[in-house]
């Protein structure tokens, strides 16, 4: 049960997702969180640095969705001057919004891979679904109030797989 929790990749950062790495695996879509993954959880828009990224899957003909929990206000003053799909209020850990991102891409599951900051949201919503996980370290060291609460689960979950020896990453 508890591998549910458990991502199949860690990396440190979003931009060390490079779309090369991706096409070697035949991805062709992203289904990715957006707060703390992608950019500060308190941050309106994308960086420079995130926009180049962006770009440089869109050149790859790799699509891209965001799946977030937050709501529509605060996904669309994101997503749109970018220019990148999205579902809000998503409800993750649940498959709908996964699901519908899936069928919106037009791509099969193996196609696809899921990345974000949260094992209880993003990493278990995608196991869910045996969809390919990275998790990303947050790039934020502060949360909203429910993150916070997933954070100390969280941390009890990896000091419990670190202890059975499931972790192949330091933190």
């Amino acid at each position: 049960m508890l591998k549910q929790f458990l991502p199949d990749e860690h990396v440190q950062s979003i931009f060390d997702i490079t779309p090369e790495m991706l096409l070697k695996r035949n991805v062709k879509g992203i289904i990715t969180d957006l707060d703390n993954t992608l950019v500060e959880w308190d941050r309106p828009e994308a960086t420079p640095e995130l926009i180049k990224w962006f770009s440089s899957f869109k050149e790859k003909g790799i699509l891209i969705t965001i799946v977030s929990n937050n709501t529509q206000q605060r996904v669309s003053s994101f997503s749109d001057p970018v220019q990148i799909p999205f579902i809000y209020s998503a409800r993750k850990p649940m498959s709908r919004a996964f699901k519908r991102a899936i069928r919106d891409m037009h791509l099969k599951r193996d196609e696809i891979v899921v990345i974000g900051d949260q094992l209880l949201t993003d990493v278990l919503g995608g196991n869910r679904l045996k969809l390919h996980t990275i998790m990303v370290v947050p790039v934020a060291s502060t949360d909203g109030l429910w993150t916070r609460v997933n954070r100390k689960i969280e941390r009890m979950l990896l000091s419990w797989m670190k202890r059975k020896g499931m972790l192949n990453w330091e933190e």
